[in-house]
């Protein structure tokens, strides 16, 4: 499946688009941890959560557990919101 990486974590990937594999969304942030070391704590508490500040969409709608299935074919957007002042 095709992920679509947020500006923030371009830094792990190098690319805004990447391959990733699983059947959950828990899988598929496994298989970008594999490739990027660093990537999934970016996304995922130490407690196994979804961070607050992130949130992943696949066909419009919002993903909100990790044992979520997903297709192969399936384009998963991750979004990260930005603070600052």
């Amino acid at each position: 499946m095709k992920v679509l990486i947020p500006s923030a974590l371009r830094s792990y990937t190098t690319d805004s688009r990447v391959d990733a594999t699983g059947e959950t969304l828990a899988a598929v942030l496994a298989d970008l941890e594999r490739r990027y070391p660093g990537i999934r704590f970016r996304m995922i508490d130490e407690q196994g959560r979804i961070r607050p500040h992130i949130r992943f969409f696949v066909d419009g709608t919002q993903l909100r557990s990790l044992g979520q299935p997903l297709r192969a074919a399936t384009e998963l957007l991750i979004v990260q919101a930005l603070s600052g002042g």
